[in-house]
């Protein structure tokens, strides 16, 4: 999974991929400190993982990982090269999904790039780049589409698309809201990846005394998750300099901050739990003695295709997969045991995998 950072200059942006990474991107108060995109990968917290080591005495644990880019601050007028132009914009394409980090505190020795704090003025600042960002491309594609769709049925169908998106975006709408009618316009959106097609978690990003209660008293935040509601986006509170604090402790001390702090979780596990939740994630389970590993797909994937994460071979060749879910050989205490009671399941080719299935798979090539 790839998650790329944006936002305008100063809102905690660079600090909050710095405490999520640990990747030590520079971090100041000024505009365009960070000018090429910072890459960090980071591993997703299972605790499932640790537990079936231990049963399976394994010799390595390898959980899923989340690759986060940073990218530079964004000012308006970005998309027509102000601050550093259409520089990051391209860096973010190939993301699943975007957070959006959006300033929710008040603090005067951090300069805001409009002078003053406002949420959702900041959040349509954004919006607007990405929209005129994807204009940008969609009438170089009318352009291209127009010079064959009078000779072209084809063509000439994805023109009537285009056109119809076009205005859709002008009239300062999100791509993700339009919607296609049929599966050759909805191959074609696919094919833009549009900027505003994508799905977007918002990072509330808030001063610490608003951070044990969830942002509860903070009307930037409430502001945020109303718009949020709307645009059917996720929302996560969190305090980027308190993350970067908790980035530098092992994980006994971490919890006793957090603790302190009246907090169940870290920034970096509330983000994880909203994009999986997001982007319909689900993880499933290799487990033995050579290695325990976590597999992320999306949910409702079958059988076959969960296989052919670990390899196309294993997908190609499927013959049967052996189940039993986390839970239930958590109870039995063994794989064995778990066997004996009916938990071990042998399953085909139309199931459909569950988030903590431990799987083994069956194939022939």
């Amino acid at each position: 999974m790839k998650l790329g950072i944006i936002g305008l200059p100063n809102v905690g942006k660079s600090t909050l991929f710095n405490s999520l990474t640990k990747a030590g991107a520079e971090s100041a108060n000024y505009p365009f400190c960070t000018i090429d995109p910072n890459v960090g990968v980071v591993t997703v917290p299972d605790e499932r993982l640790n537990v079936l080591g231990e049963m399976y005495h394994t010799k390595k644990i390898i959980p899923a990982a989340i690759e986060f880019v940073d990218i530079a601050g964004l000012v308006k007028g970005a998309s027509r090269g102000e601050g550093l132009g259409n520089q990051f914009l391209a860096n973010i394409r190939e993301v699943d999904a975007i957070v959006h980090v959006v300033r929710c505190f008040e603090d005067s020795n951090i300069v805001h790039v409009d002078g003053s704090i406002d949420p959702m003025r900041d959040i349509e600042t954004i919006n607007l780049e990405l929209i005129f960002s994807d204009l940008e491309i969609l009438e170089r594609r009318i352009a291209k589409t127009t010079k064959v769709a009078r000779n072209d049925k084809t063509a000439a169908k994805e023109l009537g698309l285009l056109e119809r998106l076009k205005a859709h975006l002008e009239d300062g709408k999100m791509g993700k809201s339009f919607m296609a009618e049929d599966e050759d316009e909805q191959a074609w959106l696919d094919s833009y990846n549009l900027l505003t097609g994508k799905p977007v978690i918002f990072a509330a990003n808030v001063a610490e005394d608003d951070l044990a209660d969830d942002g509860q008293g903070s009307a930037g935040v409430q502001a945020v998750r109303e718009f949020a509601k709307q645009e059917g986006c996720e929302v996560f509170v969190v305090c980027a300099q308190i993350e970067q604090e908790i980035a530098e402790l092992d994980d006994e001390e971490k919890a006793m901050f957090l603790e302190e702090l009246g907090l169940q979780e870290s920034g970096l596990e509330k983000l994880i739990r909203a994009s999986y939740r997001l982007l319909g994630l689900i993880s499933y389970l290799t487990a033995g003695e050579p290695e325990v590993r976590a597999w992320t797909i999306r949910k409702g994937t079958k059988a076959p295709q969960a296989a052919g994460k670990i390899h196309t071979d294993f997908e190609r060749g499927f013959i049967r997969a052996e189940v039993v879910a986390y839970d239930d050989l958590m109870a039995c205490g063994s794989h064995s045991a778990a066997k004996e009671k009916g938990l071990v399941r042998l399953e085909g080719k139309d199931y459909i995998v569950q988030d903590g299935d431990i799987m083994l798979f069956r194939f022939n090539v």
